[in-house]
């Protein structure tokens, strides 16, 4: 396991205890240093997987504990096999996403994200909705393409 490949996992799974993008981006990282700081004082780690998911979710409840009451901090559930597919899945679907092209994305995420329909998309951005219709089965298509080794472990209803 890589910096590279843990980083977004970590970053979705920080960002869904803490709901803030910066706080989130901010505790994987500070996470990462202390560990990077361990390892070089000769600390051995074992799992690093685990322990790295760990760090980050009591830096997270660290950061929360100097914003929100205790009792809210108490409901923040311990780490699961499950938070960490979930974090890791959303990661594989957030890179297929960016990796469309910029305007099939930019459609994509207008109906998918936002909530807008079809019509609305068009309106906005002065296309036809035909043209909207095409993007929309293009982005379907090139995210089965890119999730289809993911298919066996989660189901996307809107795929």
């Amino acid at each position: 396991m890589s910096f590279k490949s843990l980083y977004l996992p970590l970053g979705m799974y920080a960002l869904r205890l803490i709901g803030d993008v910066d706080e989130a981006e901010d505790a994987v990282q500070e996470a990462f240093l202390k560990a990077w700081q361990k390892i070089r004082q000769g600390v051995e780690i074992n799992g690093f997987k685990a322990y790295i998911y760990r760090a980050v979710h009591n830096e997270c409840v660290g950061r929360l504990r100097n914003s929100v009451p205790l009792a809210a901090i108490e409901s923040v559930a311990d780490i699961s096999d499950e938070d960490i597919d979930t974090s890791e899945r959303d990661a594989v679907l957030w890179t297929a996403i960016d990796a469309l092209p910029e305007r099939c994305r930019d459609i994509f995420l207008m109906s998918k994200r936002d909530g807008m329909s079809n019509a609305g998309i068009a309106a906005e951005l002065g296309i036809s909705v035909k043209t909207v219709e095409n993007q929309m089965t293009k982005a379907f298509s090139r995210l089965r393409e890119a999730l289809a080794p993911e298919r066996k472990v989660f189901f996307l209803p809107f795929l």
